[in-house]
C-alpha cells in the first residue's frame, strides 16, 4: 500500500510539472516528448504495483 501511494503521489507531482509547463510552452514536439513520459511513467508505475516491489515477474 505504501509503494500506491508514494507511486501515485509522485505521478501526481510529475504530471502536474509537465502539465504545467506544457500550459506555458505550446511546441508541438514538447507535447509529443511529455505524453510519452507521462505514458512511460504510467506503465513503470504500472509494472512496479504488478511485481509488489520485489523485481520478478
Amino acid at each position: 500500500m505504501t509503494n500506491f501511494i508514494t507511486g501515485l503521489i509522485g505521478v501526481a507531482g510529475v504530471c502536474t510539472f509537465l502539465g504545467i509547463m506544457l500550459w506555458w510552452i505550446k511546441a508541438v514536439p514538447l507535447i509529443i516528448i511529455c505524453v510519452v513520459v507521462m505514458a512511460l511513467l504510467i506503465y513503470d508505475f504500472y509494472q512496479s504495483l504488478r511485481t509488489n516491489g520485489n523485481g520478478t515477474g
